[in-house]
């Protein structure tokens, strides 16, 4: 099912944070409209127009017409908000102060990705890795997650002596994601898992459940394997997007931290 499109009106409120640097009363010889004197230029239009297009809708005449109604709108709106003194508000202020920073902050970020892409090599060498990393099989795996290792050891005598796995899951554990089905945590290579929990689930055999509960950052676990098979790779196209966003987020965080060793911060 498609998303639907926003309205103009809802399009402009997203946008408000770009709006709010723009000069106010800027007399454009290209304004597009202007109201009570107050000029509404043209690249506000464009603005508008280019993030709507981002979300799926067409540049025509008539969308453009929409765009420009919701621009007046919004014009209308704003001064009688500046005649009520809203600009004055302390709120306010703030809330455009923070609206200016992310207009800001996310200019730095598209300015940074798109002179500091990924080589097609370290893309293909961040695959090679991944695929040793994940090996040649996957395991479907359910699991009990408690908070204490005594009673994860008397989960494990109850389930030695017939318990079943499923109405325990159901009722004790603390995994809100598998719990309601029977903590099956469905098929999946091992590297997805912390490595306590990946170790522990490679040394078990089909339908075998470890004999000891497994310690992780989440809590202690009863595991149990019902199932095995061999793992095909996704192919370097199909994963090439995701791991090119991962590379961009690491080497934009690397730069961030960067800037913030070097800020003077009290």
């Amino acid at each position: 099912m498609m998303k639907k499109m926003k309205t103009p009106h809802l399009l402009l409120l997203a946008l408000a944070g770009s709006l709010a640097i723009a000069t106010c009363n800027a007399q454009a010889a290209d304004a597009v409209a202007k109201v009570n004197g107050v000029a509404i230029p043209q690249s506000r239009l464009d603005l508008v127009v280019k993030v709507s297009a981002g979300q799926g809708q067409p540049d025509t005449p008539e969308v453009r017409n929409r765009l420009r109604d919701a621009l007046i709108t919004r014009e209308v709106i704003m001064q009688e908000a500046l005649k009520k003194g809203f600009d004055k508000s302390t709120d306010v202020i703030s809330q455009l102060d923070l609206n200016r920073q992310d207009v800001l902050v996310n200019a730095f970020v598209q300015d940074y990705l798109s002179h500091n892409p990924v080589s097609e090599e370290a893309l293909k060498k961040e695959y090679e890795q991944a695929k040793t990393q994940t090996g040649d099989k996957e395991y479907k795996a359910r699991h009990i997650l408690v908070k204490e290792e005594t009673e994860a050891k008397q989960i494990i005598a109850q389930l030695k002596k017939g318990a079943n796995f499923e109405k325990i899951a159901a009722a004790k554990s603390e995994d809100s994601g598998s719990k309601g089905r029977g903590g099956d945590l469905d098929w999946s290579p091992s590297n997805r898992y912390v490595p306590a929990f990946a170790e522990a689930l490679k040394k078990l055999k089909k339908g075998q459940l470890a004999d000891a509960p497994v310690q992780t950052q989440f809590g202690w676990h009863v595991i149990r394997l019902d199932d095995e098979r061999p793992y095909k790779t996704p192919g370097f196209e199909e994963v090439k997007p995701q791991i090119q966003q991962n590379l961009q987020r690491q080497a934009l965080d690397k730069q961030i931290g960067e800037l913030r060793a070097k800020a003077k911060i009290e």
